[in-house]
């Protein structure tokens, strides 16, 4: 993960383009994701799940997919 300033932070660094996501939308989607870890119950989101986390978010585009 690499954080830049915005989007013409990226351009000027020559990085190639995954995702982006804001300060907020990473912090909810840690909260998220990692909120029932220490649970005895915890199993292993599947793709359709995380899809669902990412969207709820607003993390949308084909980045985000993981179901081909």
């Amino acid at each position: 993960m690499l954080l830049f300033r915005g989007e013409e932070h990226v351009e000027r660094a020559g990085e190639p383009r995954g995702g982006f996501m804001t300060p907020d939308q990473m912090w909810r989607l840690a909260d998220t994701w990692y909120r029932d870890r220490a649970d005895r119950g915890w199993a292993r989101r599947s793709a359709e799940e995380a899809e669902a986390i990412f969207a709820e978010i607003g993390l949308s585009g084909d980045f985000w997919k993981l179901r081909a």
